[in-house]
């Protein structure tokens, strides 16, 4: 199956660091936000990627053109021009870089390569860090008739909890999760009719068209218990550099 990925954005909330690069190439550990994104597909057999870009797009060509150098041993004969590189990255990954504009929304970038998708595919966001069960993912999908699965996840709470018995102040809770409602993690299945759904203006996937395919009852939802971090700050951004540099994410094992 091929792996679609929303990659446009300008990643705002980090101008400090995406004024130089998009937010999908931040780097965690040495590897950008995309490449963590890429590995947990590949941990499931999912290698065939097309990345949607916009702003900074072609950082997204620069990246990829030079990976094989940056991953594999290379012997120069310097009395000659020939050299041999030894590809040592271990992967065999299709990536196709789209660009689709600028100031285009999520779902007018889908609908741009709606002729490269014949069949059912997945989608999500190259900034959103997590350890879905890709497998049971789509499982779940192909046992329901729906047009879209997403991943419904429960994100940890922004601000620490406070646990009281009566006025004492008993505990605190840094990070609780499951206080509240579940929301859209990304990690979606999707079939190739969900582009019924999508107009010819410039609209928003998750504003406009997720809603139209819940209206029709055409919207499952997987539920993630696992790990899932989005990256739109800088507290986000350390978050899962702790969790890399902890090893926590099986694709890094």
């Amino acid at each position: 199956m091929i792996a679609v990925i929303f990659a446009g954005g300008r990643g705002s909330r980090l101008q400090e660091l995406t004024e130089v690069i998009p937010k999908p190439l931040v780097e965690v550990c040495g590897k950008p936000l995309i490449w963590h994104v890429m590995s947990n597909y590949a941990l499931h057999g999912i290698e065939d990627f097309i990345i949607l870009t916009g702003y900074k797009g072609h950082k997204f060509g620069e990246y990829f053109s030079t990976f094989w150098l940056q991953h594999s041993d290379i012997t120069f004969n310097l009395s000659s021009p020939e050299f041999k590189i030894n590809n040592s990255s271990g992967l065999d990954w299709k990536v196709r870089i789209i660009d689709t504009g600028v100031d285009s929304l999520t779902g007018t970038r889908l609908k741009k390569i709606q002729h490269l998708l014949d069949s059912d595919f997945l989608l999500t966001y190259g900034d959103g860090i997590a350890d879905v069960n890709i497998d049971e993912l789509l499982k779940q999908h192909n046992s329901k008739d729906c047009i879209v699965t997403l991943t419904a996840v429960l994100p940890s709470a922004r601000f620490g909890a406070v646990k009281m018995v009566g006025s004492k102040v008993r505990e605190f809770s840094e990070k609780p999760v499951g206080e509240g409602s579940r929301v859209n993690g990304g990690f979606f299945v999707l079939k190739k009719n969900v582009f019924d759904f999508i107009s010819d203006s410039n609209e928003s996937f998750e504003s406009d068209v997720l809603p139209r395919v819940a209206k029709a009852g055409q919207l499952e939802a997987y539920l993630h218990d696992g790990f899932w971090q989005p990256v739109d700050t800088m507290r986000d951004l350390d978050l899962v550099k702790l969790m890399a540099e902890q090893n926590k994410f099986p694709w890094m094992s």
